[in-house]
């Protein structure tokens, strides 16, 4: 185990004691993996003495559930995967405190203090190491759709991630745009693989050379095989390909729970579960004072390769939902 991988852990199980607010239970959606967030929640029990409800599911599945639910939901607290989904459900969140959000860092910030980021990742290009030249490197993810790249690439449609994507590149380059690249990969037989995990193993196994991926996968597989014959990379700066995204925390508006939520937020907040995400998790902190994850971009090449693109915007999941139906990929 790498000295940040023990530090972080440690530094996790000393984290600070909040206040501890005996016999109150908080109820959290949470559309991240119980893998990874599972010890920050534990933690946060042990600290606070609040019992933690959770229900784990997919971001989409557990958006809509919240808007179905309404004012009858039992959530206090919703965590999920990415920054689409925190901005379809800002009317059923509460307003948070100004301060919240003073010390995120400018990209990853919601201005409008609906919801709190808790982590930042980036998209990239996996690639075999084994059976792609450097002359093959596409400068932008438009190239993919080229005659050299038929049948090697790898998409998984139905990801959350990938229609967070989506929906940025709808955003940035227009819907026809949009659908355009869709049908080109299609037509260029892009191979469909359910998740992110999926594509990397399929690199690996020599199905595929590349595959649309978020940065934060690859480096699990190399943590339980150094030799893996594959890596990753970022298309040229400012690359739609090179999508900047969040996951996020919202306070429900309807839930009686709410300074409990605020507290919940704060805790990711804080340096140690932050540096804990990083290391674990290998997504970008979104507070300043963490130790960089070695496995990562660094942090200033990263802000320089994303392009412009304004989170609260890429909420139109129903929008790339019906796109994607149109061009027959869901």
């Amino acid at each position: 185990m790498n000295k940040i991988l023990l530090a972080s852990v440690a530094t996790l199980s000393l984290m600070a004691p909040i206040t501890a607010v005996s016999a109150q239970e908080l109820t959290v959606y949470s559309g991240r993996g119980e893998a990874l967030v599972g010890s920050i929640i534990t933690q946060f029990e042990r600290d606070t003495g609040v019992t933690v409800n959770v229900r784990y599911g997919g971001t989409s599945e557990l958006a809509t559930l919240l808007l179905e639910e309404g004012d009858q939901t039992p959530a206090d607290l919703f965590w999920a995967q990415d920054g689409g989904a925190l901005g379809a459900l800002a009317p059923v969140f509460a307003e948070l405190p100004a301060e919240i959000n003073e010390g995120v860092a400018a990209p990853f910030r919601n201005p409008a203090n609906k919801w709190a980021p808790t982590s930042g990742r980036s998209r990239v290009l996996v690639y075999s190491t084994e059976r792609v030249s450097d002359d093959e490197f596409p400068a932008s993810v438009f190239d993919l759709t080229d005659e050299q790249y038929r049948g090697r690439v790898a998409w998984a449609p139905t990801n959350g991630s990938f229609q967070a994507f989506v929906t940025a590149f709808r955003v940035v380059e227009g819907d026809e745009a949009a659908k355009a690249w869709l049908e080109g990969m299609i037509a260029n037989d892009a191979q469909v693989y359910p998740n992110n995990n999926s594509q990397i193993v399929a690199v690996a196994d020599g199905e595929v050379d590349f595959g649309l991926i978020n940065n934060y996968y690859l480096a699990n597989h190399l943590r339980n095989n150094a030799n893996l014959p594959v890596s990753q990379t970022h298309f040229e700066a400012g690359d739609i390909g090179n999508m900047l995204n969040v996951a996020g925390a919202g306070v429900v508006a309807a839930s009686d729970n709410q300074e409990l939520a605020l507290q919940f937020i704060e805790y990711l907040l804080s340096v140690p579960a932050q540096q804990y995400i990083t290391t674990q998790g290998n997504e970008y902190p979104v507070i300043p004072g963490v130790i960089e994850n070695p496995t990562l971009e660094p942090y200033a090449k990263l802000l320089e390769i994303s392009p412009a693109v304004d989170i609260d915007e890429i909420s139109d999941l129903e929008g790339t939902l019906a796109l994607l139906r149109e061009v027959g990929l869901i």
